[in-house]
């Protein structure tokens, strides 16, 4: 299993967004992905995320490179996820 992937949901570990569930749309390079909650489901808006800040999860849904809200939006109902996604992760804050 590879862990970041086009379509691999993930948990945002920091920013305003932490502990909100995303898929990755795409993989600009070896440190950042796009992705997207969609917005209405999650609360992520679509942007450019550092991978360090991102938890995967084993559950991956089948989009396209590239897919649009909508088509995110569509393969997560098939998949059955939609209501899991809405949930909100408690995450631990990092002790330094």
């Amino acid at each position: 299993m590879s862990a970041i992937e086009v379509g691999r949901i993930c948990v945002k570990t920091s920013g305003r967004e932490a502990g909100r569930k995303c898929v990755i749309v795409e993989i600009i390079d070896k440190n950042f992905v796009l992705v997207t909650g969609p917005k209405d489901v999650t609360g992520v808006r679509r942007r450019r995320c550092n991978i360090k800040h991102l938890e995967p999860t084993p559950d991956k849904i089948e989009i396209s490179k590239g897919a649009s809200d909508e088509e995110v939006k569509k393969a997560l109902e098939e998949a059955g996820k939609l209501e899991e996604m809405r949930e909100k992760i408690k995450i631990a804050p990092k002790i330094i």
